[in-house]
C-alpha cells in the first residue's frame, strides 16, 4: 500500500502518463542537498528530488531551467515530469535515464554541445527567475552590464551573506576592494549574454545508453559563457578531450586564464558559506588567496 506521499506523486506522474503504476521506490543517491527517490513502475520508472515543504520554489526553478536547457536542443537534460508539495514534503519528478560514466568520445561531444548552447543567447544577463547554486539563493535579476551583473548578484551577494556568517574581516576587506576593481579586470572583453548550465562541475554530467551526454542540477542563467567553462576545471576538472572539442568549436578569448578564477571565485565564496564553521575554514582561505590573484592582476 502506497503512503500519502507516494500516492500524491504518482498522481501526479499519471497526468503526464496515464499508465503509471507506482511498484516500488527505492532511495538512491541524489547528492549532500536532497533525497532521492528512483519510483519504478511496471514500464518505466522515475527519478523523484525530495526536500522540505519551503524549499517547493528550488524545485519549480530547476524544473523551469531543465526545461529551457532542453527547448536549446544542444544538449539532452532529463526531462521534468511534474512537481509539487505533499504535507511537508516538496517533490520533483523527472525522467529516470539509465547514466554511466563519461568516456572520451562522450567528452569530447559534450565539448561541441556545449559550444552549441551557449550560443543561444539574449539581451541582457539574469534570467526570468531566481534560483539556487547548491541550496544557496542565486539572484537573477536581469541586468544589461555584465560587469554590474557580477559585482551585484554574484560577488556582492556571497560576501554579504559570508558577512552575516562570520568570514573573517580580511576576506570580507579585499572583497570589497575586488568589487570596485571588476571594471579593470573585465575591461575589453565583450560578453554575450549565453544560456548557462550555471553549476557545471563533473559530478552534474554522464552519458546515457547511446553514449551521448546528460546535464543534470542546473543553475541557469545568462551570462559569459566563461563562467560555465571555468567551472569545469574545479573539483576535479573535465577530460581534456572536452576543452579542445569546445576550444575547436567556439574559441576563448585572451584573458581567460585570469577571469576563470573571477568566476570560480563566486563558486568558493559559496561553498564557504555552505560549509565552512562559522566563517573559517578552507574555503574562505581559499577565497581569500584568490582575491588577492586577482587584486594583483590590476595593481
Amino acid at each position: 500500500m502506497l503512503d500519502p506521499l507516494q500516492q500524491s506523486i504518482q498522481q501526479h506522474i499519471k497526468r503526464h502518463d496515464s499508465s503509471f503504476e507506482l511498484r516500488s521506490a527505492h532511495a538512491i543517491a541524489g547528492g549532500s542537498i536532497n533525497r532521492a527517490l528512483r519510483f519504478e513502475g511496471f514500464k518505466r520508472s522515475y527519478f523523484v528530488k525530495l526536500n522540505r515543504a519551503d524549499w517547493a520554489a528550488m524545485f519549480v526553478a530547476e524544473a523551469m531551467g531543465l526545461d529551457a536547457l532542453a527547448e536549446a536542443h544542444a544538449v539532452r537534460v532529463p526531462g521534468a515530469i511534474c512537481h509539487g508539495v505533499e504535507g511537508d514534503t516538496a517533490f520533483l519528478v523527472c525522467e529516470w535515464l539509465n547514466l554511466s560514466s563519461p568516456a572520451r568520445d562522450s567528452a569530447v561531444l559534450l565539448g561541441r554541445q556545449l559550444a552549441e548552447l551557449h550560443r543561444h543567447s539574449q539581451d541582457c544577463f539574469g534570467w526570468k527567475q531566481d534560483n539556487t547554486i547548491g541550496s544557496t539563493p542565486q539572484i537573477n535579476t536581469p541586468e544589461n552590464d555584465w560587469c554590474v551583473f557580477w559585482r551585484e548578484k554574484r560577488l556582492g551577494f556571497q560576501l554579504e551573506l559570508g558577512a552575516k556568517n562570520g568570514f573573517p574581516v580580511s576576506l570580507l576587506s579585499k572583497g570589497e576592494q575586488l568589487m570596485g576593481a571588476l571594471d579593470g579586470l573585465l575591461r575589453g572583453h565583450q560578453v554575450q549574454a549565453s544560456l548557462l548550465h550555471g553549476d557545471l562541475w563533473g559530478g552534474n554530467w554522464g552519458v546515457d545508453e547511446s553514449g551521448d551526454p546528460v546535464l543534470f542540477d542546473p543553475a541557469v542563467y545568462y551570462g559569459d559563457r566563461e563562467a560555465d567553462i571555468a567551472m569545469t576545471e574545479l573539483f576535479g576538472g573535465f577530460p581534456e578531450a572536452f576543452y579542445a572539442a569546445y576550444r575547436e568549436a567556439w574559441p576563448q578569448d585572451a584573458g581567460y586564464a585570469v577571469r576563470k578564477h573571477l568566476y570560480n571565485l563566486y563558486h568558493i565564496l559559496n561553498h564557504a558559506n555552505l560549509f565552512d564553521s562559522a566563517g573559517g575554514g578552507g574555503y574562505a582561505s581559499q577565497a581569500e588567496s584568490m582575491i588577492d590573484s586577482l587584486l594583483a592582476e590590476i595593481a
